[in-house]
């Protein structure tokens, strides 16, 4: 249940959801980890909720594990590691990155899951994209059609809005970061959370007016909630799975 009391700790966080690892950085002080122990619980309580799913999903089964003001790197305020299976955020600009970091935990998690060849480092989305054989399953088929409605217009026959909006920024960029698969389904998985949860900026914030939003960086209109309904859909039939089989 979603609390915010300052004797809530990150210990209790590892045990609520069974996370493999909570690490503190080594100049996070007691006042931030305090601080930061009651958004994180409440962040994920209220992702938990959105998911209709029980706690082991938030977790990906205990395999995940979390880092706050550790592991940072230059310029980048959260980032997901596939070696280690660990998100992790940065001690003054992670709010907001939780979302979309543990998508691409779920992301990275579902790759061996969804695809009989993929390799430890694989994510479900490039690996779907790629065209993949999937295992036959009826949550694989759901998971299909969410990647289908990001990546690919409605009749499925050319690249979507969102992708050639990304595209077009990575041009004039310079780079290939905006249009990859992953960063793509993390960003309208970002859109969903937050059409669903607007309130919480721990969470996830900035996909609707934000400067990314405006370059189209985001789902917008038809495709976005053909999205959101792509992943209520999915996480729905998934809730309902994981909590028959409790």
């Amino acid at each position: 249940m979603r609390q915010a009391h300052q004797a809530l700790s990150f210990v209790d966080i590892r045990k609520h959801f069974n996370f493999k690892s909570i690490e503190m950085g080594r100049w996070v002080s007691s006042e931030e980890r305090d601080r930061a122990a009651v958004q994180f619980y409440n962040a994920l309580c209220d992702l938990q909720k959105i998911l209709t799913a029980p706690e082991l999903v938030i977790s990906l089964r205990g395999s995940l594990g979390l880092q706050y003001g550790k592991g940072g790197r230059l310029g980048v305020s959260a980032h997901y590691v596939p070696a280690l299976h660990t998100l992790s955020l940065a001690k003054n600009a992670g709010a907001g990155s939780l979302a979309h970091e543990w998508f691409h935990a779920f992301d990275h998690y579902m790759g061996e899951k969804m695809f009989p060849i993929a390799d430890e480092m694989a994510f479900a989305s490039k690996m779907w994209l790629s065209e993949y054989p999937t295992r036959q399953h009826p949550l694989n088929e759901l998971l299909s059609e969410c990647f289908s409605a990001i990546m690919l217009s409605i009749d499925g026959t050319q690249p979507s809005d969102l992708f050639q909006c990304s595209k077009q920024a990575d041009e004039r960029l310079g780079i290939l970061y905006y249009s990859r698969p992953e960063e793509l389904c993390a960003r309208a998985f970002e859109a969903y959370i937050e059409d669903c949860t607007p309130n919480n900026r721990f969470l996830v914030s900035g996909t609707r007016s934000s400067d990314e939003a405006k370059l189209g960086l985001y789902p917008q209109g038809l495709q976005r909630q053909m999205i959101n309904e792509m992943f209520q859909q999915y996480f729905g039939v998934l809730g309902e799975a994981l909590y028959r089989e409790a």
